[in-house]
């Protein structure tokens, strides 16, 4: 009997495998990209620990303990590195979020529907330009010679300011670019639950008369928090990850206070001088610090409401 319905199950589970076949041929490809990009990396990260010479390879170069993780923390330049990318990192959720909430809740409450599609295909496009064509747009708004901004100012009167140079305002021109940037692309996953509230509760809203900002601020906030706070955990798992397109495109001697971060410390010291283990080891740093401000986020999110990522 139980040999019987052994073998009922048998042909049971190969049925479904068979119905579901189409789909499980689409999870291949996704499934080599992780095995190959993501998980097969993991085994060449033992490099972070060995004096990595390219004729030995990765399984016959030196074992050297954690001399590359030393190299990097005692180096001159550590704390003014992390000082710089964990600034550009926090400034950019702090704007970056926020801005994205605020724009899809404007395309979501418009009452003029096209106009609300056209604003939201417009604040996609940025997403799709690379930092290049990005740094070319701000040279002709920024640029002390013949900038847009500047030839305003020199219109007021003012002396023109070279944004791109000038550490003061640096920072601020990496932030706020970024924010402009990926606001629209950012704003879809928040657009996409707002569809999901239930449009009875703005009903009853409308006919207690509530106000538009109290509707936002007492119902849409509310019932998008879960997905605000997972944007936001998942955020904080590349918090050290500043953005090295954007800066290494933007950046220059005058401002390397305020714009070299750890990414492109990494990339002249381990790229430009060939010491791949120290960028290993860097990688892992990195790595190791974002899985900590995860659990940590999530724990906190966890005891303070109730939504969490697990």
């Amino acid at each position: 009997m139980s040999s019987y319905a052994a073998a009922t199950s048998k042909k049971s589970l190969w049925r479904e495998i068979r119905r579901y076949m189409p789909i499980y041929m689409l999870m291949v490809l996704p499934l080599l990209y992780y095995a190959i990009f993501r998980y097969w990396p993991i085994v060449n990260g033992q490099i972070a620990f060995k004096d990595y010479m390219a004729l030995d390879g990765v399984w016959g170069s030196k074992w050297i303990g954690f001399e590359n993780f030393r190299s990097f923390f005692n180096s001159f330049y550590f704390w003014e590195l992390l000082r710089n990318t964990v600034f550009y990192s926090f400034g950019k959720l702090l704007v970056g979020v926020p801005v994205s909430i605020i724009l899809a809740i404007m395309i979501y409450e418009t009452n003029h529907p096209k106009l609300g599609k056209v604003v939201q295909t417009l604040s996609y496009l940025p997403h799709f330009l690379s930092w290049v064509i990005v740094y070319g747009i701000l040279l002709v708004l920024l640029a002390p010679g013949d900038g847009l901004v500047n030839d305003v100012l020199k219109a007021m009167g003012q002396q023109p300011i070279d944004f791109l140079t000038n550490t003061k305002y640096f920072p601020w021109i990496v932030i706020l670019s970024d924010a402009w940037k990926e606001m629209g692309w950012s704003a879809i996953i928040f657009i996409a639950a707002l569809m999901a509230i239930d449009p009875t509760l703005f009903e009853a809203a409308a006919v207690e008369g509530v106000t538009a900002f109290q509707r936002v601020w007492y119902i849409t906030l509310p019932l998008i928090r879960p997905v605000i706070m997972t944007v936001v955990i998942l955020k904080l798992g590349t918090i050290l990850d500043a953005g090295f397109n954007q800066i290494f495109m933007l950046y220059s001697i005058p401002v390397y206070s305020v714009a070299d971060i750890i990414d492109t410390w990494v990339y002249r010291q381990g790229l430009l001088e060939f010491r791949f283990g120290l960028a290993t080891a860097v990688g892992l740093f990195k790595g190791t610090i974002g899985m900590i401000m995860v659990i940590i986020a999530n724990r906190l999110v966890k005891r303070f409401s109730d939504s969490s990522m697990y």
